[in-house]
């Protein structure tokens, strides 16, 4: 089965499955039954069902890659595992600026982050077990002109001498046929064999899942949790860098970076007249303390993520609303104030409260050509709503 694959794969590297791609650049999905009764009038039916599978990954993709995404090679669960280019660049900047020349990237998958690592100039030796993920991510490296930078070997990992590489970069298999795994333990390989990994060079760093425990974090290493236009996408354990025990934020695009972690919440206090919104990353490395402290803000309530403050203090960290309303939360209530302002337009945040936003916005039959933000949130053993608008 897997020479099947690989030799299909190959098919498509050919002058002719080149050829195929290019006409299938900008193929509509809608019209694919027609396209592929034409084209296997003119081309192997094998290799026709190739090129529309590679189409539609490609298309895929481009959420991920972008432009890139159009000359590149993809497997499915290659589009589903990669690393978002954002994010795999900030990386590479990150160990370009620590002075790496040689890094091995242990698990490459379809090669994404060594593709970002050699366009910061990085040497790269991308290692994977799978053969076909192998031949996918050697033709992406030769697609973009890198192939002189990134070396592509099939190997288990576990198997692979770093002695010479100033850095190593893991990134352990999180999925299983069925589904997410969340014991690191679990991953593969394991989180124990990663973290000795990354240690066995000047500088190391592992991909792990945004929801990794705090006590699973070396004391030695940073953590790092990076989101891509507010949504956390990974987490990251470093060595080497001059930050150990710390934990970071980065936001994406940017890059707005944090590091702390390490001080007490902020005490909570009345609501204010701005609301301040963090940005998951930064709740997730604990910068809660950081962020008050620069808006001159306080908690809400003790265990939820929600700051506020009496004056507006800007920060890419945190999305701020101006509020209007802040009262007990009663969807009657609710309902009249919003009939009362002609609001049509609601949008709906929420945190501590068993609350779903669409069922919440069908109870409430907005109408009107205003548009105003609720945030519902725990108070102390009550509930909250604040209406407001975000502060641009």
């Amino acid at each position: 089965m897997v020479g099947v694959e690989i030799e299909s794969f190959r098919a498509l590297l050919t002058d002719q499955g080149q050829a195929l791609l290019a006409e299938l650049r900008d193929f509509d999905p809608g019209q694919e039954l027609a396209l592929a009764t034409r084209l296997r009038r003119e081309h192997p039916a094998e290799l026709v069902s190739a090129a529309l599978a590679q189409a539609r990954l490609r298309q895929r993709a481009g959420a991920k890659f972008g432009a890139d995404a159009a000359a590149m090679y993809f497997t499915p669960n290659g589009v589903e595992q990669a690393t978002r280019r954002p994010v795999a660049e900030w990386r590479a900047r990150r160990f370009a600026a620590l002075g790496v020349k040689r890094l091995a990237d242990l698990c490459c998958g379809i090669g994404g982050d060594a593709i970002a690592l050699a366009r910061a100039g990085v040497a790269v030796l991308a290692v994977d077990r799978d053969p076909l993920t192998c031949a996918v991510a050697a033709a992406n490296a030769a697609a973009l002109g890198l192939s002189e930078l990134i070396e592509v070997r099939e190997a288990d990992v576990t198997e692979v001498d770093v002695t010479g590489y100033d850095a190593v970069f893991t990134d352990p298999a999180r999925r299983t046929g069925r589904g997410r795994v969340f014991d690191p333990e679990a991953y593969s390989p394991p989180l124990s064999w990663a973290l000795e990994a990354a240690r066995r060079t000047p500088y190391g760093a592992l991909k792990v899942a945004p929801g990794i425990p705090h006590e699973a974090v070396p004391e030695e290493a940073e953590a790092e949790w990076v989101s891509d236009h507010g949504e956390v996408k990974e987490a990251v354990i470093w060595f080497g860098t001059d930050a150990p025990g710390q934990y970071r934020a980065t936001l994406l695009p940017g890059p707005h970076s944090l590091a702390g972690g390490t001080r007490p919440d902020p005490e909570p206090g009345p609501v204010g007249r701005y609301l301040y919104e963090p940005d998951g990353a930064a709740i997730r490395a604990r910068l809660l303390p950081e962020i008050a402290e620069a808006v001159g803000g306080r908690l809400i309530d003790p265990m939820i993520a929600y700051l506020t403050s009496d004056q507006l203090v800007p920060t890419p960290l945190a999305h701020a609303y101006e509020l209007t309303d802040v009262l007990p939360y009663n969807v009657k209530k609710l309902k009249v104030l919003l009939r009362e302002r002609q609001v049509g337009t609601v949008v709906i945040k929420k945190r501590g409260i068993g609350v779903t936003p669409e069922e919440l916005r069908r109870q409430l039959k907005p109408s009107g050509p205003h548009t105003v933000t609720v945030i519902l949130s725990r108070l102390g053993n009550g509930h909250l709503m604040m209406l407001g608008q975000p502060v641009g």
